[in-house]
Order: structure tokens, then sequence, then C-alpha cells
């Protein structure tokens, strides 16, 4: 059975979702869920950089955030606990997608996604709703003093990671929440998932979980119609 999800704070004019283990990242799929030409889907080289491509091209490049004002292509990122985050500007209706894992979230990858849109689009982070996805949550995802050090280091002070016996445990997606709000985006426009990627395997995939390589699910945004 897919497991998609729909976050209803874009609108009905943007499509956008995020997926579990079926159909995952398969863009045959994905295409026919948009309904879009599989042609039209960009899907960025992710190397957990602070790298943020404006798609000018759908020539494969490495980068983990990809932003355009373009109609009638899809654009997404892959992740198995990382958090995957779709941007929608309601005003210039340009969109993007964003993977944050821990060095992405210390590189700041969100803040730089939204200056970007900024920068090339005239976006307004006022303007901008954001969909936080599923991704590993505090519960399961310890981590070494030096991850919080960095993450805490690009977000600031903020209720996102917590002692669990003498482990640290992070909450990535409610780290990015923090640094999408110190931009100016309004608490009110930001969505996010419940699901624990863990937690949850039957449903995603976990990294973490299987301890080892594993497949992708995604988060996928335009517009398409």
């Amino acid at each position: 059975m897919e497991t998609l999800i729909f976050p209803k704070i874009f609108g009905s004019r943007v499509k956008a979702f995020f997926t579990g283990k079926t159909p995952g990242a398969d863009l045959q799929r994905i295409s026919k869920i948009a309904t879009i030409n599989i042609k039209n889907v960009y899907l960025p080289i992710q190397k957990h950089t602070d790298k943020v491509l404006l798609l000018d091209s759908f020539e494969p490049r490495i980068g983990d955030a990809v932003i355009t004002d373009k109609k009638g292509v899809l654009i997404g990122v892959q992740g198995a606990d990382c958090v995957p985050i779709l941007l929608y500007d309601r005003r210039t209706h340009a969109t993007g997608a964003v993977h944050a894992g821990w060095r992405g979230t210390a590189a700041e990858i969100l803040k730089k996604t939204i200056e970007a849109m900024g920068d090339r689009f005239s976006s307004s982070p006022s303007d901008i709703v954001v969909a936080v996805g599923p991704a590993i949550r505090w519960c399961c995802y310890g981590v070494g003093y030096d991850v919080i050090e960095a993450v805490v280091k690009a977000t600031g002070a903020g209720e996102y990671f917590k002692m669990k016996g003498e482990q640290y445990c992070l909450d990535l997606p409610t780290a990015n929440r923090h640094q999408a709000v110190s931009t100016g985006i309004l608490p009110e426009h930001i969505w996010m998932s419940d699901d624990c990627t863990f937690c949850f395997p039957e449903k995603f995939y976990s990294y973490r979980f299987v301890k080892g390589p594993t497949g992708r699910q995604g988060g996928f945004i335009g517009i398409v119609g």
C-alpha cells in the first residue's frame, strides 16, 4: 500500500507530497501521482552539502536543495532519516525542496534556501509556507555532543535536543523549524509531520533502523497543473 502524505498548508494550486517506502523515490510512480511527464521531475545528487541549486536545466548536479519558479516541473529530495522540507512562496509561486541531515542542518541548508529564494525570486519569508516531512525524531536519534554543538551553533537556543540517560537526542525537524522561524517564516506557516522514520520501519526507510544502506522515500513539490 502506498504511503502518501499531502500537507494541506500549500493549497490546491500546488502539488506537494511526501512518500513512504512505497512509492519511495520511484520516479515512474511519482510522475503518475503528480500527473506530470517523468522528464519534468528533478532530483539533485545529494551529498550532505549546503549547496542550493537553481533549476535552470535537468542535468544531474550535486546539491541538497533545489529552487525554481518554473511551472510544469516537479522538484524533490530523497531521504531515509534526514529531513525532507518543501517550500512554496504564495506571492511569486516559487518552490523549493530541501534535504537536511545533521550536516546540512549545521550548515544552515534551509536558511540558505530561503535566502536563495529571496535573492533569485524576491521571495519574502512572510509569504513562504513550509512543510517538514517524516524524519528521525529525538525519540530515536542519539548523537554525540559534537553533533549537538554543530547544530546549536547554526540554530541557536531552542528545545530541539535533550538528554536520554547519558545520550544526547536530537530532533532535526524541530531544529529546522527553529531555523525557518529565525529567517522570518511565520510559525503558523509551518506544517510538520509527526512521523518518526525509525519508529515506523514498515512505512519508512530508516538508515539508523537497518544500520546501513537502504532505500529512500522523498518529498516533492511543483505547480504542475
